[in-house]
């Protein structure tokens, strides 16, 4: 796939207003980056997985913690309020055989953690991560290779 930012540009400036959008220091960098690997973990891209890996690990992350992303609820190691997140991430990104993927319970679990500002920058967190989605999947990019050095 030929590189997205040079064919629309405006993809970088939106990249920029997504990520500082997120950075409002309203919900922890760390838990958007849980939420974010668990996003990628859960659509299948190694790509999503191995950046926000890296990122968690640059951030201080332990490997334990990150490992634990994927079985997190049986994990000993994320807080109430990391554990509500990772449910809404999975509830967004897991179809519900029974209809509604967030029911009123996850949302009022949600909101116990989060005010209102951090619940809606953990909302755009998820759409952050699933606006790159498509890319990640379709154009392949190689796991720790820089966009810049990847795409023809």
């Amino acid at each position: 796939m030929s590189d997205p930012v040079e064919l629309v540009p405006e993809l970088k400036e939106l990249s920029g207003w997504l990520y500082r959008a997120t950075g409002n220091r309203s919900v922890p960098r760390t838990t958007i980056g849980l939420v974010q690997l668990r996003a990628g973990q859960l659509v299948g891209s190694t790509y999503l997985v191995v950046m926000h890996t890296g990122m968690l690990r640059k951030a201080g992350e332990s490997e334990e913690r990150i490992a634990a992303v994927a079985t997190w609820r049986d994990a000993p190691y994320f807080s109430a309020a990391e554990r509500a997140a990772l449910a809404l991430v999975e509830a967004v990104l897991t179809p519900n055989p029974a209809g509604e993927r967030v029911p009123d319970e996850l949302y009022a679990e949600a909101a116990r953690h989060f005010d209102p500002t951090a619940l809606t920058t953990l909302t755009l967190a998820i759409g952050q991560v699933n606006f790159f989605v498509p890319l990640a999947l379709i154009g392949k990019p190689v796991p720790g290779v820089a966009p810049s050095e990847q795409w023809t």
